[in-house]
């Protein structure tokens, strides 16, 4: 089922202090561009908020956000539980779209009754990711209020994600929203991007051993220590594998985030 909803909307390696300040590092090129900034970047916070009062009115099925050409998808369970839901925002990686993390993540989702909200970048990929927060934030604060008014979201069940580049930028968006996302998941991240903390979300990482494009020694075996070094509560699943999310890897982080 694909419906449509007018929704209106049209690397590299971190250092993290013991102040809970972030500071980016300049990075190999395997994750990433460099950079020579050390200065946090503004315009990271969302404003959208799960409402209290909502039935929740969308059916089964992936639900595209609007008719731009580039917006995403929602997907709801094959089978919607009663009372309040749990919902993930998953980023995709550089190039791919919100319609392709469904192959990714939607199984596990579905079978789990998560909600899936699976936007796209407005770019090729996410804005800092090359420069500062700003259209992709502002975007996805839509993205989140469209989402809030028409179903009936767990507070407490709330997850920022990500593949790749948007594990990267889950992990940065995340971790400045931790009052709205309790929980974060980064599958095979490069990096943080440096910007003001705010709450202290939990946090869950997966990596491949023999990763290619963003190998695990530069990537998140520096960024999991490091989080863990400030504070972060981090699971973190490293396996046999290359730049992927294998399926018993995100049937556990949907597990993770509604458990």
């Amino acid at each position: 089922m694909t419906d449509e909803i007018d929704a209106g909307v049209t690397r590299r390696r971190f250092g993290l202090t013991a102040g809970h300040a972030l500071a980016s590092l300049a990075v190999a090129s395997a994750c990433g561009a460099t950079t020579n900034s050390t200065r946090p970047v503004a315009g990271v916070r969302l404003t959208a908020r799960p409402r209290g009062g909502v039935k929740t009115s969308l059916t089964s099925g992936a639900i595209g956000l609007g008719s731009d050409g580039r917006d995403g998808v929602v997907q709801m369970p094959a089978t919607i539980p009663d009372g309040q839901l749990a919902v993930l925002l998953y980023l995709h990686g550089a190039t791919q779209s919100g319609t392709g993390m469904l192959r990714r993540v939607g199984p596990a989702a579905d079978k789990a009754g998560v909600v899936l909200v699976a936007p796209d970048s407005r770019g090729t990929t996410w804005d800092a990711i090359r420069g500062n927060f700003g259209d992709d934030v502002l975007f996805l604060d839509r993205v989140l209020e469209l989402v809030f008014a028409k179903v009936d979201v767990d507070p407490s069940r709330i997850a920022v994600g990500g593949f790749s580049d948007g594990a990267s930028y889950a992990l940065s968006l995340g971790l400045s929203n931790g009052d709205l996302f309790p929980r974060i998941v980064a599958n095979s991240p490069g990096f943080v991007i440096p910007a003001p903390p705010s709450g202290k979300p939990r946090i869950f990482v997966s990596h491949g051993t023999s990763d290619p494009i963003l190998p695990i020694d530069d990537c998140s075996r520096v960024i999991v220590p490091r989080l863990k070094a400030i504070g972060y509560d981090v699971t973190f699943r490293e396996f046999d594998g290359r730049h992927e999310v294998p399926p018993a890897i995100a049937t556990e982080a949907i597990a993770w985030i509604t458990g």
